[in-house]
């Protein structure tokens, strides 16, 4: 059994490999009569493109996408949306090198061990190509969304430089090359990057995502938390490695007195709260306030330091990773992060109408 596919009522299946011809997807389960066209998909696509900076990889794909089925005359018909991207700046000969080596820090050895033959060409169906379908299947649960809500995400930590919580204006992201949402941070971000890549080296970063506008009671109880279902979505994207729905980990440290977002009469017999400590979802269903989470992302691990690792003969050697690569791949993960975001909120806005009604 292999598992390309997530969601419950909205179902995406990602398909392809980085050096392959295409990446694609279906989307199955989106309502009928919904405006689509791809000019509603490539502004996403353009913001996780590569080659956009020198902060990022230099491979040049226009990731220009093309609907194959499941729209016509401009609306959805209800049926399996496909789409695809042709793979156009290949440069397979950068791996031929280590065609036999396992790259520290990838999927090179697990996959090989699972399956037996692994495609060492940029890690195949590990890379994180394969993410722009989710950006583009991320497009299209945007517009099954109820108008009002809004998802928003910046990078607000690259290895150890973190922004001042109180600088944060997602306003930002689109004045820089790093999404960061905070201006001052961003300035200094660009020579520490750079440093990184002469020395051959890679960071690490931290993404948040907001979503305001979700109105309280999506999610359901035990096992098709709200929570439950974002975190496991955020930590399916390539180089994911912790994920904090609220104050996450952070609640390890509070008493119950300062965890404990009271709660006071608002206006129109509405309910203020005091404190979002929660993340805007309580026993897995969403209480009204902004759903915030947190993702780490690990630093890139092709990288030109050489590192000690194996070969599949089981010889010792040293590993350097050849070819163009993020030294942030956090910054790009940014337009997947609100992709992933949109479509879990998605699923579970057709899971609440299903049951609930609109």
């Amino acid at each position: 059994m292999s598992f390309n596919t997530f969601g419950r009522l909205l179902r995406v299946t990602t398909w392809g490999e980085s050096h392959g011809p295409a990446i694609g997807c279906v989307v199955d389960g989106v309502p009928p009569r919904i405006a689509l066209s791809e000019a509603d998909i490539q502004p996403y696509l353009d913001k996780r493109r590569p080659g956009q900076s020198r902060y990022t990889t230099q491979r040049q794909e226009a990731d220009q996408v093309k609907i194959l089925s499941g729209v016509f005359e401009g609306q959805t018909t209800g049926t399996p949306i496909a789409l695809m991207i042709e793979n156009t700046d290949q440069r397979s000969r950068d791996y031929s090198d280590i065609k036999d080596q396992y790259r520290p820090g990838h999927a090179d050895l697990t996959y090989d061990k699972k399956y037996g033959i692994r495609d060492y060409r940029g890690g195949g169906r590990s890379s994180a190509r394969e993410t722009a379908m989710r950006v583009a299947a991320g497009a299209i649960a945007r517009k099954i969304l109820p108008a009002g809500i809004r998802i928003q995400a910046g990078l607000v930590q690259m290895g150890p430089h973190m922004v001042d919580p109180a600088n944060v204006d997602f306003a930002h992201t689109g004045d820089n090359p790093f999404f960061c949402p905070d201006p001052k941070a961003a300035k200094a971000w660009g020579p520490y990057l750079d440093a990184a890549r002469k020395d051959g080296n890679s960071f690490g970063g931290i993404v948040t995502v907001e979503a305001h506008g979700v109105p309280a009671g999506w999610g359901a109880p035990i096992y098709a938390k709200l929570d439950a279902d974002l975190a496991g979505a955020l930590m399916s994207i390539n180089a994911a490695k912790g994920v904090e729905i609220g104050d996450g980990m952070g609640t390890g440290g509070l008493t119950g007195v300062d965890n404990a977002d009271e709660m006071v009469p608002g206006n129109a017999g509405d309910i203020q709260f005091l404190s979002n400590h929660a993340g805007g979802i309580l026993g897995g269903i969403s209480s009204g306030q902004p759903i915030v989470a947190r993702v780490a992302i690990k630093p890139t691990s092709s990288i030109l330091t050489p590192r000690r690792s194996v070969t599949s003969g089981g010889e010792a050697v040293e590993v350097v990773t050849k070819g163009r690569h993020d030294p942030c791949v956090a910054i790009r993960g940014v337009p997947v992060v609100e992709a992933v975001t949109a479509l879990v909120l998605a699923d579970h806005y057709l899971m609440h109408r299903a049951q609930c009604g609109e």
